[in-house]
């Protein structure tokens, strides 16, 4: 095999090459380079930043370059940097990332958020508070509630057997297996209530609109946990009169929404005996993203 021709200079010490590498991701049009470049010279020479910042004047080796560039050209290619470094933080956790997964977004904790919010307010006595998490993918939202509710047992669903390994592996990484169960199923079909909280980040966008997505997403997230039929809301039609079925007296379905859906989603739950008693959960950008509705009691 011939050798990898670099861009990155074998002169360069680690400092120098982590204002090369921002420069050329930013030439490339790459939003948060100098944050990518940070990220990737670090995992190229398992540095953390405090190790960078001590080794800012030392050589890169050779193998060192070499890495470094691959990392570059993937990133340059557009691949997400949580794809390049095959994990991702959520919640302040570590997640291993397959193919079969989404890369978890900060949007998404919107959704852990509001279930918090909501499970504080209700009234269970007795029992574990149970929570299901339906296309569970990384595992992300369920382990994000399962630590900060140590009392409680989950589930997660998934079609996805590779999805299922990665969040069953994600959960022992962080000594949640014992609390965790993952079943492949569709949806709800396999499980039985009653439930708690109920989560969901089904896939929302309109078949349509998938080939306009960034490349970053259209091209290395699975498009089974993108494609949300015609207009975007088949996977809400599924769940939400499965999750009204199984859901305790009192508890609540949580799911997250696309821009400009939360009130259509909000009707279909109404449709399917829900009740919306509180607005929609509004992330950083203002996005009304993380809707829910309970199961009022008889």
């Amino acid at each position: 095999m011939a050798p990898l021709a670099t861009n990155i200079d074998p002169g360069h010490n680690v400092e120098s090459a982590r204002r090369a590498l921002a420069a050329r991701l930013q030439a490339a049009g790459i939003e948060e380079a100098a944050l990518d470049a940070r990220l990737l010279v670090g995992a190229a020479l398992e540095l953390d930043l405090t190790g960078m910042v001590t080794q800012a004047s030392r050589q890169l080796t050779p193998e060192e370059t070499t890495q470094l560039e691959q990392y570059a050209q993937r990133r340059l290619a557009h691949e997400p940097v949580a794809r390049i470094l095959g994990v991702r933080d959520f919640w302040g956790m570590p997640l291993r990332l397959s193919e079969a997964t989404l890369v978890p977004r900060p949007d998404t904790e919107t959704v852990v958020e509001l279930a918090l919010e909501i499970f504080r307010g209700l009234a269970i006595s007795g029992r574990r508070p149970r929570i299901a998490d339906i296309g569970v993918g990384s595992g992300a939202i369920l382990l994000a509630l399962l630590w900060e509710i140590p009392d409680a047992f989950g589930v997660g669903t998934d079609v996805s057997l590779t999805a299922l390994d990665t969040a069953r592996d994600n959960a022992a990484a962080l000594g949640l297996a014992g609390r965790a169960g993952f079943v492949a199923c569709s949806y709800l079909t396999a499980l039985r209530g009653p439930f708690d909280l109920i989560v969901s980040n089904p896939p929302y966008i309109p078949s349509a609109e998938i080939p306009r997505l960034s490349i970053e997403v259209r091209d290395h997230d699975p498009h089974l946990a993108l494609d949300g039929g015609n207009d975007g809301y088949d996977a809400y039609r599924a769940l939400i009169p499965q999750a009204a079925e199984r859901l305790a007296p009192g508890g609540a379905l949580i799911v997250e929404a696309g821009q400009g859906q939360a009130r259509n989603i909000e009707t279909l739950m109404i449709a399917g005996a829900l009740t919306v008693d509180r607005p929609p959960k509004a992330d950083l950008a203002g996005i009304p993203r993380a809707v829910s509705a309970r199961k009022m009691p008889p």
